[in-house]
């Protein structure tokens, strides 16, 4: 049974009229990327709107929880890829709302750890499940085999993109 059209074939179909030597296969691919890729970020935000987080609330909180739960300001500026007086906004708000707290360092008196609270957990999964569900939603038209050679596939794409 063949694959229903979607968007991207009509914008193929309309491009092949003007563009005839337009490889049909690579424009679909990078077209379909990033309709989903927008259409991921769209439920993001939505996500965020729902749960009441903020956009730099919720990478914050992320790259913390990807921690492990616990970090240095310094850490996360590194990993947010921020200058530290923008992360320290950014804890200031978070701190403000009981999504994490900060507490004098055990080995550096003059270090700060960053914690994240079970709120702030709380807060930071609602938004990361909304996602994810729409992403096994989406993804869920796939079998675990199809699934896993796309992966495959767009690992062996990325890998060029990311020797160059």
């Amino acid at each position: 049974m063949p694959a229903p059209r979607d968007w991207t074939d009509t914008h193929l179909d309309d491009w092949l009229a003007v563009l005839p030597h337009l490889d049909r296969d690579i424009e679909g691919i990078v077209t379909r990327a990033k309709r989903l890729t927008d259409h991921l970020r769209r439920v993001k935000e939505r996500s965020l709107t729902e749960t009441g987080l903020e956009r730099h609330e919720y990478e914050t909180l992320h790259k913390l929880s990807g921690r492990g739960g616990r970090a240095t300001p310094s850490e996360l500026a590194a990993d947010l890829d921020l200058a530290p007086a923008s992360v320290t906004g950014r804890l200031d708000g978070l701190e403000h709302r009981g999504f994490l707290v900060r507490t004098p360092s055990a080995t550096d008196r003059r270090r700060v750890d960053v914690a994240i609270t079970e709120a702030g957990t709380t807060a930071w999964r609602a938004a990361l499940d909304r996602l994810g569900d729409e992403e096994d939603r989406v993804l869920g038209v796939l079998s675990a085999p199809e699934r896993a050679r796309l992966s495959a596939l767009l690992r062996r794409v990325m890998a060029e993109v990311e020797r160059s």
